[in-house]
């Protein structure tokens, strides 16, 4: 038995709730258990300065955990004058991962940016943010549709991401921090709706993993990753 009394293929109660933020084009903030992470999509009438003329846009996201989001406070990453390396990799797969799912040249020359900004962390704070940030950014583009910056959404699939690992030698779907802390493998997936991988990360924190308990792990992120895409549908009624 999991520590959180799971089953092996179960996820943390997942919640999404949009509209959260005011003032941003997007936004929704995304629950995996208690790792809550607020996600806002923020348009700007300008591509980056390195697409300018190009006839397309950019989707990009900034990533960072509160002082507070953890057990013990941690720094403000402003203060310390740059983002940790483990946050500049997280935004650049957010980002990476929310383009494999946007036409960019329907998008136009413009920028939409994801802020991802974790209130809260038990494990899994990239693949709620990815998660998340889909609502957000879908959110956008309706906005600008409903304004006719863009005739259709440039969104052509849903994209979600989870976590697996292999604990105490068995494959375990959406671990929580006291998991990820003691997982002999850790892996996220990224996939999109129509089953496509995007990205698949995957360490041996001891003794290598087997083909076949990456398979395992695969076919549980599948399933564990169609039912986060039947949540984000709910949430925004887009089938």
């Amino acid at each position: 038995m999991r520590p959180s009394k799971r089953a092996f293929d179960e996820l943390r109660p997942v919640s999404m709730e949009r509209q959260v933020a005011r003032y941003a084009e997007g936004s929704c903030l995304v629950k995996f258990g208690d790792t809550h992470v607020l996600c806002t999509a923020s348009l700007e009438e300008k591509p980056p300065p390195w697409l300018r003329g190009q006839g397309r846009g950019w989707v990009t996201a900034e990533y960072a955990m509160l002082p507070r989001a953890t057990a013990t406070r941690t720094r403000r990453e402003s203060t310390a004058g740059k983002p940790s390396g483990r946050s500049q990799e997280i935004q650049r797969l957010i980002g990476r991962s929310l383009r494999a799912v946007v036409d960019l040249q329907a998008l136009g020359e413009r920028q939409i940016t994801l802020d991802c900004d974790v209130i809260q962390a038990d494990g899994g704070t990239r693949t709620a943010a990815i998660t998340g940030a889909w609502v957000a950014l879908h959110d956008c583009l309706a906005w600008m549709r409903g304004r006719s910056m863009v005739k259709e959404s440039p969104i052509r699939d849903h994209v979600a991401a989870v976590s697996c690992g292999i604990v105490k030698g068995e494959a375990v779907l959406d671990l929580d921090y006291l998991e990820d802390s003691s997982a002999e493998t850790d892996a996220n997936f990224v996939m999109t709706g129509s089953g496509g991988l995007v990205e698949v990360q995957g360490t041996a924190e001891g003794a290598p993993f087997s083909k076949a308990q990456l398979n395992d792990l695969l076919t549980l992120a599948e399933t564990g990753i169609g039912r986060l895409v039947g949540l984000q549908k709910q949430a925004t009624g887009k089938a």
